[in-house]
């Protein structure tokens, strides 16, 4: 078995202005941080502006941007979402991202960091998983959520109260290793068709 790390694209996908997607994004990359078994690659959508219109033959900016963040998804063994839930749903940003990839996201696994208010960004992740199941990604189970976030976070984006989200996110990320470990494998002895 390899002892290599694992690489994630960790995705902050909330571009709306005054967003609190930093706060919590950037709490989670300093945990993944610590970890010997994942290297992480910050990916900001707010970096990477894409067009909702798809098209075979992008116009030179939209290429351009692809050329930034296309080989950082295709390069990625797991992925990590970082998602606000806008009217019950995940951003506009996110789902362009996704739309213009489709082999990057194969036989790979996905993992949900959410935030919002009563629900905690929790109907996004829902909605997420069958949108990366006909992607042939694999989602793990759980999700470190957070409810009514901006009220958990002091000024210095520190949590106030870090011992649960802690123990969810170690879960989390021991979940995205297994799952990142046994597909890299799978992948390396015989490429996925899908």
């Amino acid at each position: 078995m390899s002892t290599t790390p694992l690489r994630l694209a960790l995705i902050n996908s909330s571009v709306r202005e005054g967003r609190f997607g930093p706060t919590v994004t950037n709490w989670v990359n300093s945990l993944a941080k610590e970890r010997d078994d994942l290297q992480v690659d910050l990916i900001d959508l707010a970096d990477h502006t894409l067009p909702y219109e798809l098209s075979p033959n992008p116009r030179a900016e939209v290429a351009e941007t692809l050329a930034k963040v296309s080989p950082r998804l295709a390069d990625a063994d797991v992925f990590l979402v970082v998602t606000p839930e806008y009217n019950h749903s995940f951003p506009a940003s996110l789902k362009s991202l996704i739309d213009w990839h489709r082999t990057e996201w194969g036989a790979k696994p996905v993992g949900f960091v959410s935030y919002g208010g009563l629900a905690g960004g929790l109907r996004s992740v829902e909605q997420l998983r069958t949108v990366f199941a006909e992607l042939h990604a694999v989602t793990v189970r759980d999700v470190v959520s957070f409810h009514n976030c901006w009220g958990q976070f002091d000024e210095t984006g520190a949590l106030k109260d870090p011992t649960a989200a802690i123990a969810a996110a170690t879960t989390l990320f021991d979940q995205l290793v297994w799952w990142g470990l046994a597909l890299r494998e799978a992948r390396e002895k015989r490429p996925y068709s899908g």
